[in-house]
């Protein structure tokens, strides 16, 4: 459950992003949708940041050793 949730949150990363572009493109820069876009970005990631950490943290999620 908690990978499906991290591939999610990754997909809305990845959508925010071309969203971004597709304001930018057309837009012009003369709304503030290319700067709302980014701010649910960065809201976005640092969100996939702290469950990761909250994860590897509890135990859910390891790391792979190093040969």
């Amino acid at each position: 459950m908690l990978k499906v949730i991290i591939v999610i949150l990754l997909f809305m990363v990845v959508a925010s992003l071309f969203s971004g572009l597709f304001f930018l493109i057309k837009d012009g820069g003369k709304t503030n949708r290319v700067v709302n876009s980014l701010a649910v970005r960065v809201t976005l990631s640092v969100l996939l940041l702290a469950v990761i950490l909250i994860a590897l943290w509890q135990g859910s999620l390891t790391m792979n050793p190093t040969p």
